[in-house]
């Protein structure tokens, strides 16, 4: 699982950040409100631990921000420990869950377990959609207007990818972080090749949706009639 980490206490962001890496949670770290969301809105982390006292852009709006720009991936907030208000805050603003400081990091590791079960039961259940496209994130099947293909786990990833963020451009480098990991050795042509087999793919399905190129910026997902 990847987690980004909006929080601007350095001492307190590195102390958990060495926690969560020794369970084996891959973490970036953000140290203002305003990098935070650049980074929540690449797409490639699984969830979000953020800091309601932030620099530049308070965690209420990065919530706020967050959740208009249609990321629905799980985030916790950190709360100080007299202050309901915030909690209602967050929570309405779209929050998941909350933990008041100062915590165990025992109690922060078992709210991220919870999140990701809540997440896995959700995709289990959930399929995909896209214009005329389905696509079943646990069985690799994509499937349009009665006819279905089988996807090998990379082609899958990557059309997800594509359709929750659509409808922005998913850069290469966005894909492969996610894919692949921030410290791989894939280069940009490992990401090429498996797009132009997932074309080909969506191809076999007359499907109207279309992956298009946007040259030296990334990926999107359009609809043929555009």
């Amino acid at each position: 699982m990847r987690v980004l980490m909006i929080e601007d206490e350095f001492y307190m962001a590195e102390a958990i950040m060495q926690i969560l890496r020794k369970h084996h949670y891959s973490v970036d770290l953000a140290q203002d409100g305003e990098y935070g969301i650049d980074c929540a809105l690449t797409g490639i982390y699984d969830l979000i631990v953020l800091d309601i006292m932030l620099p530049k852009v308070n965690g209420i709006e990065v919530l706020r921000t967050l959740r208009e720009e249609r990321i629905t991936i799980p985030i916790i907030l950190l709360t100080a420990r007299d202050a309901p208000e915030e909690k209602i805050q967050g929570l309405d603003a779209g929050a998941d869950d909350y933990l008041a400081k100062p915590f165990h990091p025992g109690e922060l590791l078992a709210r991220i377990r919870a999140l990701g079960r809540r997440k896995a039961e959700w995709i289990e259940g959930g399929v995909l959609t896209f214009g005329d496209l389905k696509l079943d994130p646990q069985t690799l099947k994509c499937s349009c207007s009665g006819h279905e293909i089988s996807l090998s786990l990379k082609e899958a990833q990557i059309l997800e990818m594509l359709i929750k963020n659509s409808p922005r451009i998913v850069s290469k480098e966005n894909l492969i972080e996610k894919l692949w990991g921030y410290d791989t050795e894939a280069e940009g042509n490992r990401v090429e090749i498996h797009i132009s087999l997932l074309r080909k793919k969506l191809a076999q399905l007359h499907t109207q949706t279309l992956i298009r190129t946007i040259r030296h910026v990334g990926y999107v997902l359009r609809n043929e009639k555009e």
